[in-house]
């Protein structure tokens, strides 16, 4: 076995052209075989063995530009088109808690408006928040800044 590291964070092209060329470094002459070893920094993103090229690179993009979250959030969605498509359309942002995502909503649809003013202040948005998640309305990713995602579910 012979093997090297190589940088994901490019084309497929490329990444093919490293393969090759650790191949034909090999001390087994015609070898041309390959396998993924090692997927450092993919989170939850699950990558196998003889994983497509063009699969890696596509995921190692949306890690590029989305950074822990993508890779957490691949995981979760079962693949990278799945995960971009979240990420661009049912993304409602980060915040510190599913306490605060709860709140924003209701305060950017006026829902507690229409609760009389001497009730609003009991409004549990922790509870609320918890039965959207376990109801499957949202998913809720944390991410090592201590930051919740929030996307609706569909």
């Amino acid at each position: 076995m012979v093997g090297t590291w190589i940088d994901i964070d490019q084309d497929a092209e490329d990444i093919h052209a490293e393969i090759q060329a650790m191949l034909a470094a090999s001390p087994v002459p015609g070898a041309e075989e390959f396998a993924i070893h090692d997927t450092e920094n993919f989170g939850s993103a699950r990558i196998g063995e003889y994983e497509t090229i063009e699969n890696v690179a596509a995921i190692a993009k949306l890690i590029v530009e989305h950074g822990e979250l993508a890779a957490e959030l691949i995981g979760h969605a079962g693949g990278v088109d799945q995960a971009r498509e979240m990420l661009d359309e049912q993304y409602q942002g980060a915040f510190k808690n599913l306490a605060a995502w709860a709140e924003q909503l209701m305060e950017d649809t006026g829902q507690l408006d229409a609760l009389p003013a001497n009730i609003r202040g009991y409004f549990d948005y922790e509870a609320f928040a918890r039965d959207a998640e376990l109801g499957g309305d949202i998913l809720a990713i944390e991410t090592s800044d201590g930051l919740t995602h929030v996307f609706w579910a569909r």
